[in-house]
């Protein structure tokens, strides 16, 4: 009888220890997603240490106001990130890059943008080049940030191949390393973007000529992989969005923003998607070769 009870206690006992052992389990798991670290990768549209520059006190300021930790991973080129947004190594993004048909399949939510006019896709010489027209740029080297560079490299390029004219396509790895270039003499002509061309003049004080602008489109998305868990996406986003109307917050915008050239009104605000459409439209009618 008393080997029978031991027998018991002591199946008793390991149940208690199992139950144990799932509940310190769950308990941890709890406590790994209460402190997940996130990647956010924003596409170079400049060198490596301005775009840093840029997004590490936005995304310090964030990560405190938000509770949620992010850290910034970017590439050595915008081709670099933007593979590292599709290989899903990053929960959060800064891009355009994700709009086409099949990446819209890898279940990106766009959730934020910035109050920034729209920009265009330009192609631009130095103001005291000799090329005045885009017919001139035939069979001359023309410099783009990247091949994933929606604005200034697919659109300015789908239009001159609509036109017949066919440059020499040199890749920089991101915008400021073309402009580098085509003030070195290096190419002859550079595909733009907008807003990038005019931060750019106002920080070298370089002018440009622009031989060709494009429809416009809405600046770069703020987009949430579908690996964040809504609680911190919605954190996050909140942080985002409340930067301007908090006093430490503007002061992390307005000395961020100037690094790079923007005004003190490029802050973050709430985006669905809907106004990425003729992103969604230009894949479209773009050439196989671009796609």
């Amino acid at each position: 009888m008393s080997n029978n009870i031991a027998l018991r206690l002591s199946q008793l006992w390991k149940f208690a220890a199992w139950g144990c052992t799932l509940t310190l389990a769950a308990t941890s798991l709890h406590a790994h997603a209460a402190g997940a670290t996130y990647r956010f990768s924003p596409v170079n549209q400049y060198d490596i240490n301005l775009t840093a520059a840029y997004w590490n006190p936005i995304i310090s300021y964030v990560s405190e106001k938000s509770g949620v930790k992010l850290v910034l991973k970017i590439g050595r080129t915008s081709a670099d990130t933007t593979s590292f947004v599709l290989a899903k190594e990053v929960d959060f993004a800064f891009t355009n890059h994700l709009f086409s048909p099949e990446r819209e399949k890898l279940g990106w939510q766009t959730f934020g943008r910035r109050n920034l006019p729209p920009v265009s896709g330009e192609i631009v010489v130095p103001e005291g080049s000799t090329i005045t027209s885009i017919t001139q740029l035939d069979g001359k080297d023309m410099a783009f940030p990247g091949p994933e560079a929606l604005i200034a490299y697919k659109a300015p390029l789908a239009y001159l191949l609509s036109q017949k004219i066919n440059v020499n396509v040199v890749f920089s790895g991101n915008q400021n390393g073309a402009f580098a270039q085509l003030f070195a003499g290096q190419v002859q002509a550079v595909g733009g973007n907008s807003q990038l061309v005019e931060s750019y003049s106002n920080r070298e004080k370089k002018k440009f000529r622009v031989l060709w602008k494009s429809e416009p489109y809405h600046d770069l998305a703020l987009m949430a992989s579908n690996k964040v868990s809504p609680a911190d996406l919605k954190a996050v986003a909140a942080a985002f969005f409340g930067m301007k109307d908090d006093p430490e917050g503007k002061i992390v915008l307005k000395e961020a923003s100037a690094k790079i050239g923007l005004s003190d009104s490029a802050y973050f605000i709430p985006s669905d998607g809907s106004e990425y459409t003729n992103y969604k439209k230009f894949f479209q009618t773009l050439p196989p070769s671009l796609r």
